[in-house]
């Protein structure tokens, strides 16, 4: 293995470079959703609904203010809704949602850019490769043409790890997405209904 890596020239060490990030931002996403418990919050999340659809009378910011602390991205959007009801309840659910998907997405750039970066890595590798190999065949001639061809093929080395290393992210990447996208679909949801069950508190006060 590691003859076979440094037969791929000094452009090897970019592109393990970029495989070490990859795993890492991988494991450490997939710990992440591991930890997103979506059932769990969307209960909790479910618990709080009925507790506002229950006290229609009291104020919704009431409410929020008892529920200090909340362990998901949806209970914590709908608590931010609640204590800033009397202001701007749907402005404050956005900012909360916004900080929920940027901590859904931390990381995500990293992988994209290695999806991208590492095969183009792998092609210049086996440019500069295919490059020195033309260099010995003008020097040698045509003596010892196998040199040149061995030298070919190790520069095309590069080519095949780089395009490892993208498809390897590549699949966990649209995973994430996917995480991503659902749950940006379930704070929609839950704040569509809480500002629903404002509107209608609001109509029998008036």
């Amino acid at each position: 293995m590691w003859e076979l890596f440094q037969s791929g020239g000094p452009v090897m060490w970019p592109l393990l470079l970029c495989s070490i990030t990859a795993l890492t931002v991988v494991l450490e996403r997939a710990w992440f959703w591991r930890s997103f418990n979506v059932e769990h919050d969307r209960k909790a999340a479910e618990k709080l609904l009925n507790e506002c659809r229950d006290k229609e009378d009291a104020c919704l910011s009431e409410i929020g203010l008892k529920h200090p602390e909340a362990g998901g991205a949806v209970t914590r959007m709908l608590l931010c809704g609640l204590v800033q009801s009397r202001f701007s309840m749907t402005k404050a659910m956005e900012a909360a949602a916004l900080l929920e998907v940027q901590r859904m997405r931390r990381g995500m750039g990293i992988l994209d850019t290695i999806i991208t970066a590492a095969p183009m890595l792998g092609i210049l590798g086996t440019v500069t490769g295919i490059i020195s190999s033309f260099d010995m065949l003008a020097q040698s001639g045509t003596d010892d043409p196998h040199a040149v061809i061995g030298g070919i093929a190790q520069a095309l080395i590069t080519t095949a790890a780089g395009l490892i290393i993208s498809i390897g992210a590549l699949f966990p990447f649209n995973y994430f997405n996917s995480r991503i996208e659902s749950a940006q679909d379930i704070l929609e949801s839950y704040a569509t209904r809480l500002e629903m069950l404002q509107d209608k508190v609001e109509c029998k006060q008036q």
